[in-house]
This record gives structure tokens, sequence and C-alpha cells, in this order.
């Protein structure tokens, strides 16, 4: 198989952080011979913070042809909106992938998880990256970050009944074609995206598969315990509230 990838890297105010990510992940992926375009969309970090990326990524897409210039958006929406908008931009793309663009999840797992995709001959299948603390993998992670973790796999298990470990982890594969059919049914611009699309693929009959990763805390995290559980919670009654019949409830 040799089917064609658009990995989004949705990035407010990250010119102190990406620029290292990019350097350990464009190399792994030049040299892995899969087909994977790279497309960094900023999310309204501003006018001065979009002209620093521009700046940032010109020579890196000179050393490597798969960085494509990078969708600058007006406004700052979220990431989920900022994911949309680069996956809007799908050509001839057979994959859809989205990674955070804090460096957390190693270039080595990105592509473990890509080479997965491309070598699955399941057509109706999603894979969610998870951080699954497991004998042969590696989670470094804040102790406020695990704990809101798990205060919201707790909420979505109780009020939306789905068995998800970790939907927040911030690396997902879809297929274009999946997209296509459940990309109106998606409303939710912020942290709570992942679990609109979790719920919109279940809804579409599509399997969704939690795939164990490595994945490290990198400094300059925008979580916070208080304020975003409190928006997770208020995501998912607006969640409960769309959709309401899901297959296996």
């Amino acid at each position: 198989m040799n089917l064609r990838t658009l990995l989004v890297i949705p990035a407010y105010r990250e010119n102190h952080r990406l620029p290292f990510y990019l350097a350990s992940l464009l190399p792994v992926l030049k040299e892995s011979g899969l087909s994977v375009s790279v497309l960094v969309v900023d999310d309204g970090s501003g006018p001065a913070e979009a002209d620093a990326l521009v700046q940032i990524l010109k020579p890196l897409s000179t050393s490597f042809a798969q960085l494509l210039p990078p969708l600058l958006l007006n406004v700052n929406r979220g990431k989920g909106a900022a994911v949309r908008a680069g996956w809007n931009q799908l050509h001839d793309e057979q994959l859809l992938a989205f990674v955070d663009a804090d460096g957390s999840i190693p270039a080595r797992e990105v592509l473990r998880l890509l080479s997965l995709a491309e070598s699955s001959t399941l057509t109706n299948e999603a894979l969610f990256a998870s951080r699954v603390k497991m004998l042969g993998h590696t989670i470094e992670r804040h102790f406020h970050r695990h704990v809101l973790g798990r205060i919201y796999a707790s909420i979505i298990g109780s009020l939306l009944k789905v068995p998800v470990y970790d939907s927040q982890c911030g690396f997902k594969i879809i297929r274009a074609e999946i997209w296509r059919e459940i990309k109106t049914e998606l409303s939710e611009n912020g942290f709570a995206f992942d679990v609109d699309l979790l719920l919109a693929l279940r809804k579409q009959g599509v399997s969704v598969k939690e795939i164990p990763i490595d994945w490290a805390d990198v400094p300059g995290s925008k979580v916070s315990l208080i304020c975003d559980s409190f928006r997770m919670f208020l995501a998912v009654i607006r969640l409960r509230g769309r959709y309401q019949q899901l297959p296996g409830r």
C-alpha cells in the first residue's frame, strides 16, 4: 500500500516548542518512505506570532518537501477548529491525522501509528493514541494532567457511556472518506473536539481502536486543572444532548 496522509499540527503560540518538535519529526517521516504531508495550522496566534512561524518554517520547508506552507487562521477558536480547518485542506490523501504541537509524542511513535494505519486493511477503523501506563511503554506526565485525564474519562464514561480510557491524547488517525461523512456533525472548537470526533465516529459505526504510546510532558502546557475540568464537563453535557443514540448504548 502507498496511502497518502495529511498530518495536521494545530498550534496556538507554539513558536517556542514547535521548532524542536518539527526538527525531530520531519527527518523521521522523510526517512520512513511514507507519503506524509505535514500542515501546521496556526490558530489565530496573532500577526507577530504568525510572521515568526512563517520564518521558522521557511528553512525547514527547503529541506523537507513534505512540509506544506502553514495555514494561518485569523481568529483563535481552539484546537478543534484548527484541526478541522487543516483536515478540510485535504486533496487526494487517504488518511488524515493530527498531532499536538508540544512534542509530547515522540517522532518514532508518530511513525509507528502512521505505519499501522497505512498497513491496515480495515477501511472502517480509526486509531486513537492512548497514554496507558503499561509494560513496554513510558508515560511521563505531570500529576495534575493525569488527574484531569482521569476526571474527564470518568465524566465521559458516566454521562456518555463510552468506554474510552484516554480521549484526549493528542494524536489521532482516520480515513479521509470517513471524515467526509462526519465532518458536518462536529461543532466543538476546543479540547472537547476529541470527544466530539469520537462520538461522531461511533455514530457512523466506525471502530475506534486505542493504541498505547510513549508520552512525556513538555514544559509550557496551557492546561488548567480547575478551569479545564469545568469546561470539559459543560462540553460533555452539550455533547450528550447532541448524541442521544450511539452504538452500544
